[in-house]
C-alpha cells in the first residue's frame, strides 16, 4: 500500500452551517419588528399604521445579529410621553393644601360679626 491510498479523502464541507446562518439572518429582522411591536404594547405606545414596514430591521439588530432592547427604545422614543416643561401647579389658586405655603387660617363668619 502506498501513502496516497492511506490518506482520506476530504469530506465536502457541511452546507447547514451556511444556510441556518442565512436563514438567521433573513428572519432576525422580521423577530426584531414582531420584538417591537410586543415592546410597544408593554410600555402602552400605541404605533401607527405601517410603522415597522417602513423600519429597517437591521438597525434593530445587535452586535450578535440578535434583537437589542436598546435600539428598540431608540426606536420607540418619539412615542413615549413626554415629562412637561412647566411646573404643576400644585398649590395654585383656590385649592392650596399641599402647597409650599402654609394654609391661612380661616375665621368663621360668626366670630367676626360678635
Amino acid at each position: 500500500m502506498s501513502d496516497a491510498e492511506q490518506i482520506p479523502k476530504a469530506m465536502p464541507a457541511d452546507p447547514t452551517h451556511s444556510v441556518r446562518a442565512e436563514v438567521e439572518r433573513e428572519y432576525s429582522e422580521k423577530l426584531a419588528r414582531a420584538e417591537l411591536k410586543g415592546y410597544a404594547a408593554q410600555a402602552g405606545i400605541n404605533l401607527p399604521d405601517g410603522f415597522t414596514d417602513y423600519l429597517d430591521g437591521s438597525k434593530l439588530l445587535g452586535e450578535d445579529g440578535k434583537p437589542s432592547a436598546e435600539a428598540m427604545d431608540k426606536a420607540l422614543a418619539p412615542f413615549k410621553p413626554k415629562e412637561p416643561t412647566f411646573p404643576h401647579l400644585v398649590g395654585a389658586g383656590p385649592n392650596r393644601s399641599g402647597g409650599p405655603l402654609p394654609e391661612r387660617r380661616r375665621i368663621s363668619l360668626d366670630v367676626r360679626k360678635r
